[in-house]
């Protein structure tokens, strides 16, 4: 089993040192979703929300949020992001919309949690930006389904 490494012999939190990883493609694919009334879906497709482009907006808060990562998450490593992408789906049943993130750095450590903050940040921003008409939305399945390069190798959820 592997062992947690973000604390050292004495039990204490600190930073993992990457300085003697090698730099790798690094990639990072996380989904999520936030489920809504039909009617908060309406005012999404029709463009009609009091707040402006929801998707649009959403879509740069996600890109933000992967920027912003190591300033959210007191471990994770600053890194020098060569792609980020924030793919936005309209499901009608049940009403919702699915992000998915696809994250890129070459660098010492991967960008998962990047990823999954650009998730987060994009579906709380539609949950921001649509709660005057529906405050009962859900952000769901939130994870990661894909990582590519590193020490580890490739990973991809089990289908």
């Amino acid at each position: 089993m592997d062992t947690l490494n973000h604390f050292n012999q004495q039990g204490e939190a600190h930073m993992v040192d990457v300085g003697d990883k090698s730099v790798t493609h690094r990639v990072a694919v996380s989904v999520g979703r936030i489920e809504m009334l039909s009617n908060t879906l309406e005012h999404i497709k029709q463009g009609t929300n009091k707040k402006g482009d929801v998707l649009g907006i959403a879509r740069i808060a996600g890109i933000m949020g992967a920027k912003k990562t190591a300033d959210l998450v007191p471990l994770c490593h600053p890194l020098a992001l060569t792609k980020v992408g924030v793919d936005l789906e309209i499901q009608d049943e049940p009403p919702a919309v699915l992000c998915t993130a696809t994250v890129e750095t070459r660098g010492q450590t991967g960008v998962e949690m990047e990823a999954l903050t650009a998730v987060q940040v994009t579906l709380l921003t539609i949950y921001d930006m649509c709660k005057a008409v529906d405050k009962g939305m859900r952000i769901e399945g939130v994870q990661v389904i894909e990582k590519k390069g590193g020490k580890s190798g490739d990973w991809k959820v089990a289908s």
